[in-house]
């Protein structure tokens, strides 16, 4: 007789689990038994989607998953279709998800409570520093909510309830760690030094 465990560890095939990747990001928080199955079956994931070009990207400490292309190669002439699209993003959105992986690792080097949850005005703090003095405030609050609904939309961001009248609070996704990692946060001060070269106007480029 199969186990419990087993039944609900293989409860989903390869299909299952391929389309909710391709449609975005896994979380084990959101879906126990889909990232069970995932978490099982993930060689044979592999497999699958490395056909379609792609490669899964899967951190189990974290506990989230997603897929990417694979790098092209001589091999394949760089002719194969991009099944997983490259967003451009502008520079005050670029400089957004660099400042809060920034105070993502800051955080975590505290110690403490794992999920970071900062409120619109602390997001806006973050860009405070960079803009020409005397910028204006209500302008700053109205492009960072902006800039703030765009990161949401890419999945770096999660919007969480807040109760009546109180004001909106964001939990940053440690998906983040993923895009931006050791080696780049390393070269952060180098980058910012760019960024800062670039302020004047630049919450407008």
């Amino acid at each position: 007789m199969t186990e419990p465990e087993v039944e609900t560890a293989n409860s989903h095939d390869l299909s299952t689990l391929a389309i909710p990747l391709l449609k975005g990001v896994i979380y084990q928080e959101t879906d126990p038994s889909l990232w069970l199955s995932l978490l099982n079956l993930q060689a044979r994931v592999r497999d699958y989607v490395a056909v379609l070009g792609l490669e899964l990207v899967l951190d189990e400490a974290e506990g989230y998953a997603f897929l990417r292309s694979k790098p092209q190669t001589d091999d394949d002439g760089g002719k194969l279709p991009r099944l997983i699209a490259r967003r451009p993003l502008s520079f005050p959105v670029s400089l957004l998800l660099a400042l809060l992986r920034k105070k993502l690792a800051e955080f975590d080097a505290g110690g403490g409570d794992t999920r970071l949850v900062l409120a619109r005005e602390d997001i806006a703090e973050l860009l405070r520093v960079f803009l020409p003095e005397g910028s204006n405030e209500v302008r700053l609050l109205d492009q960072v909510e902006s800039h703030i609904n765009k990161i949401v939309e890419l999945g770096f961001l999660r919007r969480l309830p807040a109760a009546a009248g109180q004001k909106p609070v964001f939990e940053v996704r440690r998906i983040l760690k993923a895009f931006v990692d050791g080696q780049w946060l390393g070269e952060f001060d180098a980058r910012l030094a760019v960024y800062q070269a670039r302020t004047t106007g630049a919450i407008d480029d």
